[in-house]
């Protein structure tokens, strides 16, 4: 399983159950990172997406204990069952999209984090472990800095040096 996000300078990840910037190069990456693949979100993160619907051309698991069965996406209502469902998939194509209980709760068992970081602070009320500052954490790979939409952005990876089974 893996996380990926986007994060400003002071890790913050969102603000008012939303995205603090829109920048068609993050959207793209993660975009092309998660479709054909799985994605997992808590209940917030389904919500926040136009209409409430999980996003296309990829497998939705939504942690949402006491939610409604759905045709559109698989809700699983405990962390047991959401490892369950999980371990059908592999691993590598398992990305935790969100929200910041997701991302705390499910940290520790991710073998890498994809930060598109945001040389900006975007006001944030969420926030992300600061993975620098994190002894299990190892930055592996930083891309060039890249000009877009007005912000300066890396594309970074950590890799987890010590994995929880789940």
């Amino acid at each position: 399983m893996k996380a990926i996000l986007h994060a400003d300078k002071e890790w913050g990840i969102g603000k008012s159950n939303s995205l603090m910037f829109s920048i068609p190069a993050d959207m793209k990456f993660f975009r092309e990172t998660t479709t054909g693949n799985v994605v997992v979100m808590g209940s917030n993160t389904l919500k926040s997406f136009p209409g409430g619907r999980p996003l296309k051309n990829r497998v939705n698991i939504v942690l949402y204990p006491g939610g409604e069965e759905r045709e559109d996406c698989k809700i699983v209502h405990s962390l047991q069952e959401l490892f369950a469902e999980v371990k059908k998939y592999d691993g590598d194509k398992v990305f935790v999209i969100g929200g910041a209980m997701m991302y705390k709760t499910l940290l520790p068992y991710c073998s890498e984090v994809l930060v598109t970081k945001v040389d900006a602070v975007g006001g944030a009320d969420t926030f992300f472990e600061n993975l620098d500052k994190n002894e299990n954490f190892e930055l592996v790979y930083q891309s060039e800095p890249e000009e877009t939409n007005g912000y300066t952005i890396r594309f970074t990876t950590y890799k987890n040096k010590n994995v929880k089974e789940y």
